[in-house]
């Protein structure tokens, strides 16, 4: 018998690896802008919590991406935007003077952690057992 599933869900888990892998090639590529927003609060230098949480992400994108590991990994997934979300509010609290575009994008990424959850939670519900 075979596990068949849902084109939807197939590409609902495609959508989160693909954003999870290039936000994780991301935090390598282009660290500067992730280190900024790394909270004051934890121990040690921001780039190392930049390419921790970058490795994090390429780890669940590719835990997602693949059929057998995707039900853990879209659980993973979850976790992790739950746990990137002080950066988030680090970030609009250190860019709430600067000019209106910049701040609007700032606040934006703050609610953008709910559908990013929900999403998580769509795939884990989805994925074969």
């Amino acid at each position: 018998m075979t596990n068949q599933t849902a084109p939807g869900s197939t590409r609902a888990a495609t959508v989160l690896a693909g954003l999870l892998l290039v936000s994780g090639t991301t935090h390598f590529a282009a660290p500067r802008p992730f280190d900024s927003i790394v909270p004051r609060v934890l121990p040690g230098p921001a780039r190392w919590w930049t390419y921790a949480s970058g490795a994090c992400e390429l780890a669940v994108g590719a835990a997602v991406a693949l059929p057998a590991t995707r039900k853990v990994g879209a659980a993973c997934a979850a976790g992790l935007f739950a746990a990137v979300l002080p950066a988030n509010v680090q970030m609009a609290v250190d860019w709430r003077n600067r000019p209106l575009p910049l701040r609007a994008a700032a606040y934006g990424r703050l609610p953008l952690q709910i559908p990013l959850v929900l999403l998580a939670r769509k795939v884990h519900k989805s994925a074969a057992r």
